[in-house]
């Protein structure tokens, strides 16, 4: 499985900004899994951002982009995004996607987002 993330950028604070992730691999059937997008700022963890079900009919958020970031899928092109408003200097992190597959995560290569003024 191979998950590239795109969409980063440096913005200002109050603007915005959409990452994509697009997942592939041979036998990777990308409907089937629920999708995250994780981030990590400098000198601490990373952590969960935004998750979505398989299906996109659940989805959760920290608290601390709700309200302001809208996780969605396009299963048909194995494509998961992160619409991302309202950017703060506190969230400038390097944006991961991740996908459990059993006990194995997959993750991406990350993508910078860098908001200042």
């Amino acid at each position: 499985v191979q998950l590239v993330e795109s969409g980063g950028g440096s913005v200002q604070p109050g603007g915005s900004l959409r990452l994509s992730c697009v997942a592939s691999g041979f036998t990777f059937i990308f409907s089937l899994y629920e999708m995250n997008w994780y981030r990590q700022a400098p000198g601490k963890e990373r952590e969960l951002v935004a998750a979505i079900s398989s299906s996109g009919g659940r989805i959760r958020y920290a608290d601390s982009v709700k309200g302001r970031f809208t996780i969605s899928r396009d299963n048909a092109k194995n494509t998961v995004y992160l619409q991302m408003n309202s950017l703060t200097p506190e969230d400038t992190a390097v944006y991961y996607c991740k996908c459990n597959i059993g006990a194995r995560g997959y993750w991406g290569q990350g993508t910078q987002v860098t908001v200042s003024s």
